[in-house]
């Protein structure tokens, strides 16, 4: 079994930053495919945002590229989003999924809310 925990979600003004956690634990890490992060806003559907797979190569939302940066400390089990240039239209719950062991692996979510 693995389990997620997220941290580090908020309440922030408009042009601040958010830097998201996200703390595998449970199992090896040997066979995971990816770790991304996901959001959802009220009445919308889940989106990705960003991903990170085992290789190091990351993906980007169009909405996010050049703002968002995620990555991972291999050492303490933990993938990373650092957010920048906030945006109201950011404001959402922001969900850890974990690709391995043939399934995917979801977190509680974290608040991240951006007032204008």
């Amino acid at each position: 079994q693995v389990q997620l925990v997220e941290s580090g979600g908020g309440l922030v003004q408009a042009g601040g930053s958010l830097r998201l956690s996200c703390v595998a634990s449970g199992r090896s890490t040997f066979s995971i495919n990816a770790i991304g992060w996901y959001r959802q806003a009220p009445g919308k559907q889940r989106e990705l945002v960003a991903r990170i797979t085992s290789g190091g190569s990351t993906y980007y939302a169009d909405s996010v590229e050049g703002r968002f940066t995620i990555s991972r400390d291999k050492v303490k089990n933990t993938v990373y989003l650092q957010m920048n240039s906030l945006k109201p239209e950011d404001t959402a719950v922001y969900y850890c999924d974990l690709e391995g062991y043939g399934r995917d692996y979801w977190g509680q979510g974290t608040q991240v809310t951006v007032s204008s």
